[in-house]
């Protein structure tokens, strides 16, 4: 995956140390209820779509805007879900980070579904009950994004 030009320039400061992001997640469904993933070109594995929120972006925007660069689908940002801090995390090169995670509820629009770009190698709908393997933070975020529509988003305590 790409790195954002501003954490690269973090970098050149801070080294590996740990440095603190905030992430934002997509959990798109579709009219029948499908989720929308993608497969990740750094690792092969299969996810919701997301990326890191830059420096005066809005969540919403930078959310838009992530889905549209590994998908190809055009989205509406309906309903944030969950708000996770994760633990840290070292990258193969040694670069630490800890992520806090906003995850939407996302609706799709339209667009045609496109892993052409640097970041996927994949694009799929899949039914709710017949997900690839994920993680237990993606499955999570998945099943919240799929409960009734709630006031307030799930939080880590």
């Amino acid at each position: 995956m790409p790195i954002p030009e501003f954490v690269v320039e973090l970098r050149r400061h801070v080294g590996h140390g740990l440095l603190p992001l905030t992430g934002v997640t997509a959990v798109v469904l579709s009219e029948g209820g499908d989720v929308l993933l993608h497969r990740r070109a750094d690792d092969g594995r299969w996810c919701t779509p997301g990326g890191i929120l830059e420096p005066g972006e809005q969540p919403a925007q930078a959310l838009v805007r992530e889905v549209r660069e590994e998908t190809g689908a055009r989205v509406a940002v309906e309903q944030l879900t969950s708000v996770v801090a994760h633990d840290p995390y070292t990258y193969p090169n040694g670069d630490r980070v800890q992520m806090l995670d906003l995850a939407f509820r996302c609706r799709y629009t339209g667009g045609d579904l496109d892993a052409g770009g640097d970041e996927s190698l994949d694009v799929g709908w899949f039914a709710p009950d017949a997900l690839p393997p994920m993680d237990a933070r993606i499955l999570d975020r998945i099943a919240w994004a799929r409960e009734e529509e709630r006031t307030v988003p799930h939080l880590r305590l």
